[in-house]
């Protein structure tokens, strides 16, 4: 029987979603503009990288072609030396956001069609009576922030005000989320996560769709440093997504890096968490071991997104990109002649872009594996294709949204 590796690249847009100019991001291409970038000799960084985007992996499995299809242009770098390994196309996002949870539920099968609450651009941000609840339920001292930020820039700022007043930083962005930024050792773990339930619960009325932790340490602004306990605490779908299906179907589910919690803990099974790629790759050759027959696998690389494109840092990306995709033979090993594997994304995060938001972009899906074929899979006009796709690959009944290929 048929298993299911489904992986997303964080962020990694092949630009042109038709309604971009909606969201201020009319001509955002992370991969395009990345390799462009890589071309000029403009994403030379040291010893880190230098000379053109060198994606072989991905390259052969119809990276380029993908974005190609999806833009109408081949971005350097990115051409196709013979036949594609595997089935390639791009993907329309229907979902009414450019956020993690509505890329992951839609690729799950279920897109996002109410609208979600956002904070406005003013400061402070959050209405009064959201703040005054949370200061006094968790017993704080008050917050700071309260605004629009870049969350390694913030903790910067205010990382030592923080740390002799022991108020939490609360910030957020373009996306429906407030974050809270808080010291490890000084203000303590296990007291960021039972303010974030409280926010969770305060935050439930507006819509907001995340709320989320963001530990740090250090002793300074030179020192400060996010850690690898940042916990989401999200909305949960509002319909049953492919994982949920399989859970009901008794099959099993593997939920690696930050799944789970983009999930709720909904249907995503047995929870494997793991920071940064090489770790979420291992926990990905581990899960071809032992995953059993019918089962899904599904991983979120955040770095691309968390580390690169919101920090708007084209160098960088280009680096994390190529060591990657140096990491693919090893899945390609890995794969049971009768295993699915897709790679796809959940948004664009374009680092040459203005500001340090989400882009609106298309997505690209590359689908691989022994028995899977070769040849375009076209324009998808939803990322629930994907979901619906592998629910057809592993027996289950059909999901509610989405065509299969």
């Amino acid at each position: 029987m048929t298993r299911a590796f489904l992986m997303v690249m964080d962020s990694v847009g092949i630009g042109g979603a038709p309604d971009a100019a909606a969201f201020g991001d009319e001509g955002a291409d992370t991969i395009g503009h990345i390799a462009e970038t890589c071309a000029s000799g403009r994403a030379d960084r040291g010893g880190l990288r230098s000379g053109p985007l060198r994606l072989p992996n991905l390259t052969s499995l119809g990276l380029g072609l993908a974005a190609q299809a999806a833009t109408g242009c081949l971005p350097p770098g990115l051409e196709i030396g013979g036949a594609p390994r595997g089935r390639w196309g791009h993907a329309i996002e229907r979902s009414r956001g450019k956020d993690t949870p509505s890329g992951h539920w839609e690729i799950a099968g279920v897109p996002v069609t109410f609208d979600w609450g956002y904070f406005p651009h003013t400061i402070p941000t959050f209405p009064a009576s959201l703040t005054q609840d949370l200061i006094a339920r968790c017993g704080l001292a008050g917050i700071l922030g309260d605004k629009h930020a870049s969350g390694t820039e913030i903790i910067v700022e205010l990382g030592l005000e923080h740390m002799r007043t022991g108020k939490p930083i609360c910030y957020t962005s373009a996306d429906s989320v407030l974050q809270i930024a808080a010291h490890e050792v000084t203000f303590g773990l296990q007291r960021l996560y039972d303010v974030c339930d409280v926010a969770r619960e305060l935050t439930r009325p507006l819509m907001i769709g995340r709320v989320i932790a963001r530990p740090f340490v250090g002793d300074d602004p030179a020192s400060f440093k996010r850690t690898a306990n940042r916990r989401d605490y999200a909305i949960a779908p509002p319909e049953p997504t492919l994982l949920d299906r399989l859970s009901e179907a008794g099959r099993e589910v593997i939920s690696i890096g930050k799944i789970g919690d983009i999930f709720a803990h909904r249907g995503t099974g047995r929870i494997v968490k793991a920071s940064g790629h090489r770790a979420i790759i291992n926990a990905v050759l581990a899960a071809t071991r032992d995953l059993a027959d019918g089962g899904l696998a599904f991983a979120n690389f955040v770095d691309f997104d968390m580390q690169f494109g919101h920090r708007r840092d084209a160098s960088g990306y280009a680096a994390a990109l190529e060591d990657f995709d140096a990491m693919l033979p090893e899945l390609f090993g890995a794969l049971r002649p009768s295993d699915l594997a897709v790679l796809t994304a959940d948004h664009g995060c374009d680092p040459t872009w203005r500001g340090t938001d989400h882009t609106r972009e298309t997505v690209p899906v590359l689908a691989f594996g022994a028995g899977v074929g070769a040849g375009p899979l076209g324009r998808r006009d939803s990322y629930a294709d994907i979901g619906q796709s592998l629910a057809a690959q592993l027996g289950i009944a059909p999901l509610a949204h989405g065509v299969a290929w």
